[in-house]
């Protein structure tokens, strides 16, 4: 997957808002460190919005919002 360069940049300023270490080195790279599980989860979730066209996050978002049926409890 290709992420533009300013996209790269958005990404590590989220990453870095959300504690995740990360940076952008001098030819575009975006590096982060992973020193979690739940890290893992979101890297992919800022990556996924930066790179997942609206309707697919429209899709995710609506499934989100769903409630389970009671008979999906046994």
């Amino acid at each position: 997957m290709t992420i533009s360069r300013c996209d790269r940049w958005l990404a590590c300023q989220r990453l870095q808002d959300l504690s995740i270490p990360c940076h952008c080195t001098e030819d575009g790279c975006l590096q982060v460190e992973v020193t979690h599980p739940t890290a893992i989860a979101q890297v992919r979730s800022v990556i996924q919005q930066l790179t997942a066209s609206r309707t697919v996050l429209v899709d995710w978002l609506e499934q989100c919002w769903q409630q389970p049926e009671a008979s999906d409890f046994h």
